[in-house]
């Protein structure tokens, strides 16, 4: 639960387009995960699941932040 405490506090101070940079970063690094995964297998599969939440996390925030501002 710390972690995505941390992670809360850590987006809060970013604004629109840092979090839209920061989702892009993100999705970039997740494809070459996975595409990195397909080709041999990762020491940490796990790191997938841990950044597609992180990334889920970043979206519903910039979205929630996008409805707080209308």
């Amino acid at each position: 639960m710390s972690k995505r405490i941390d992670f809360v506090t850590s987006v809060k101070d970013l604004n629109d387009s840092d979090l839209k940079a920061k989702i892009q970063e993100d999705e970039l690094r997740l494809k070459k995960l996975e595409f990195a995964h397909a080709i041999t297998p990762l020491e940490n599969p796990m790191s997938i699941r841990a950044l597609r939440k992180d990334l889920a996390r970043l979206k519903t925030f910039l979205r929630n932040k996008q409805i707080a501002a209308n």
